[in-house]
């Protein structure tokens, strides 16, 4: 079954189009986001320094959690120009952080803007994320409907359910 996400990329993106999606964080993608990135700031390894900094526990990356939004990127095919991140809350491993992107400005050469509000289980904000970058024009949807008609096989999160 096609990503939903992906079908509203392929119908044409709108001002005010929204998407919600969430994701739970482990201390495994944690130390494999510190692999990647060389971030090895104990606060997300050793607890006697997270404790210091007071936090009740290992926090997760802030880039691995404002990460979501290339989610929405990666499922609609927009190239992102910018990212402005603002971290609020610690994200603790197992915390569940749900996203919510709206788009909020487009112009007719693809230019877009968007927002993004990430808050965690308890409905408390963690993140806040301001977007920009260019969404697929016509040419571009006709092949992302092509893609998805031969069963988009590079992407993995065809079959996931999104609100």
């Amino acid at each position: 079954m096609p990503n939903p996400i992906r079908i509203r990329a392929i119908q044409g993106l709108k001002v005010g189009d929204s998407f919600t999606y969430t994701r739970e964080f482990t201390k495994d993608e944690t130390t494999a986001f510190g692999g990647l990135t060389r971030d090895y700031n104990p606060v997300h390894y050793d607890l006697r320094w997270a404790d210091l900094k007071g936090f009740k526990g290992l926090i997760c990356h802030g880039l691995l959690v404002g990460s979501m939004v290339c989610e929405l990127g990666g499922q609609t095919g927009w190239l992102a120009t910018g990212m402005n991140f603002k971290f609020i809350k610690p994200v603790y491993f197992g915390d569940t952080i749900q996203c919510a992107v709206t788009i909020n400005n487009l112009e007719e050469n693809g230019h877009a803007e968007a927002e993004a509000f990430f808050t965690n289980q308890n409905g408390e904000q963690v993140c806040w994320a301001s977007l920009t970058g260019r969404i697929p024009l016509a040419k571009e949807r006709e092949l992302l409907k092509q893609i998805v008609n031969e069963g988009d096989p590079t992407n993995k999160l065809s079959n996931e359910k999104y609100s």
